[in-house]
């Protein structure tokens, strides 16, 4: 299972500050999200991204 938070971001031509600051989550955590240094994120936090990127959290996760 694969995460698609930053391919989102990526193809809206948004930031990790943005998010970050629209979720409340650290650059710091984000950031290791991003580069697999933490490989679960909390369902609270998922529930922040999807919210934040306007998105359900079915369309964060890649099953494949």
């Amino acid at each position: 299972m694969k995460i698609k938070i930053f391919e989102i971001l990526k193809e809206r031509n948004l930031s990790v500050y943005w998010l970050s600051k629209q979720t409340g989550i650290s650059e710091q955590l984000l950031g290791k999200y991003k580069n697999k240094k933490i490989e679960l994120i909390s369902l609270v936090n998922t529930y922040k991204i999807a919210k934040a990127i306007n998105v359900s959290i079915d369309d964060l996760i890649d099953e494949d």
